[in-house]
């Protein structure tokens, strides 16, 4: 019963961290203090981990797509659908210097047309060891995996995501997965989970209002 309310508490308050951040509606009790480990919340440090980001992670099916893969008559992957908010907000992390790496088991020339599309350079498809294609890339900008966000939704994404700084998964993502994440969004994969992680990742680096404000100008 205290794991429910706590995690019930840290989640109202995230959600008014995330789409209202100047609000003071609810005062936090230091017990719930997202800068803080708190063993009874279930995404501990949530905030503070996304505001030490460098890099964003990302698998694609369960991630950027809902999961679902189209066969078409003749045997091979026909179509992904792609969420647009979730382009917008890779968009503005690398506005703000934040790149975002793709690692897939998959190859799909859709996945390498919307990642030209998004302008993201570390792309790694038919990858079987996914750690070891992240370690290439921290390798290559020079960070280490504390600066990292991974995203992923089963378990071939467990290893890549094991030593990350912020470990994430959308609400979809497989159980074991929730389990490892330092944060489940609200939103399912290829329907703006990755936005949301986005969003939470420049409002904790204080990115989002001016960018927010030069959208409106």
């Amino acid at each position: 019963m205290v794991n429910y309310w706590a995690h019930s508490i840290y989640m109202i308050y995230l959600q008014q961290k995330l789409f209202n951040p100047s609000s003071s509606l609810i005062s936090m009790p230091s017990a719930f203090n997202t800068h803080k480990t708190n063993p009874l919340t279930q995404y501990p440090q949530a905030w503070d981990r996304a505001s030490k980001v460098k890099l964003l992670v990302l698998d694609v099916d369960g991630v950027l797509t809902n999961g679902q893969v189209w066969i078409g008559a003749d045997g091979k992957e026909s179509l992904k659908a792609f969420d647009i908010q979730d382009g917008l907000g890779i968009k503005l992390l690398e506005q703000c210097g934040i790149p975002t790496a793709i690692i897939t088991g998959r190859n799909s020339k859709m996945v390498l047309a919307r990642c030209e599309e998004l302008g993201i350079k570390h792309v790694h498809m038919g990858v079987e060891n996914k750690s070891i294609a992240l370690a290439q890339v921290i390798k290559a900008l020079n960070i280490s995996l504390s600066d990292c966000a991974v995203m992923g939704d089963d378990w071939p994404d467990l290893q890549m995501m094991k030593n990350a700084g912020f470990r994430i998964c959308p609400a979809q993502a497989h159980e074991a997965v929730k389990e490892s994440a330092h944060f489940v969004t609200i939103h399912s994969g290829g329907d703006r989970a990755v936005r949301e992680v986005c969003d939470l990742i420049l409002k904790a680096q204080n990115h989002y209002d001016e960018l927010l404000n030069k959208a409106r100008n």
